[in-house]
């Protein structure tokens, strides 16, 4: 498996070995024992999917807040999205920042998330399906986020404002300036 850190600490691209011949491909999405040598010390719990129908598609800024706060280990199953990260770790060398990575199901790339960490992605093929583990169930009354086109961010998305499809939710998060982060930076866990 190729790993690949990334400038925000714990964030990881990782990309599995696929084995093809004339029937394909067989690649391996998730191994305990390799993704914890590569650095990945999450036990998931739940794997989620999500489908959206059209290019344009925004989804995030998302997390859920302490205790229940999830790292996320995510792949594109079909298609291609836009895939951001922003760094809500008090005291990170990074907090504040957000990092875009272009994700596909031809290319097999798969995004570790640590836990304290908003993320987002936007579409840019319709009928894309995105799969994901969590290593903390979904508890509603910590889910949270902050507004996907934030001023402060200032995410380059490769959507104009008025053409994202959004969730009513994605439309009303809140700022990043108003945002009051209880996650606080762990060097020792990236």
């Amino acid at each position: 498996m190729e790993v690949r850190k990334t400038r925000l600490p714990g964030v990881l691209v990782l990309k599995p070995k696929r084995f093809g011949d004339a029937r394909g491909y067989f690649v391996e999405t998730y191994n305990e024992r390799v993704f914890r040598a590569a650095g990945v010390a999450a036990t998931f719990v739940q794997d989620n999917q999500s489908l959206s129908a059209a290019r344009g598609t925004v989804r995030g800024l998302h997390f859920q807040l302490p205790p229940e706060s999830q790292a996320k280990l995510m792949r594109v199953v079909s298609g291609r999205v836009f895939d951001v990260v922003v760094d809500l770790r008090v005291g990170s060398p990074t907090y504040g920042e957000w990092l875009a990575e272009e994700l596909s199901a031809e290319g097999g790339e798969q995004a570790y998330i640590p836990a304290g960490l908003a993320h987002g992605f936007c579409t840019l093929e319709p009928m894309t399906e995105v799969a994901y583990k969590v290593d903390r169930p979904y508890a509603p009354q910590c889910d949270s986020g902050i507004l996907w086109n934030d001023p402060q961010l200032a995410i380059a998305w490769p959507v104009k404002e008025g053409e994202a499809i959004l969730s009513d939710k994605d439309r009303t998060m809140g700022t990043f300036a108003a945002f009051k982060s209880p996650f606080r930076y762990e060097p020792s866990v990236g």
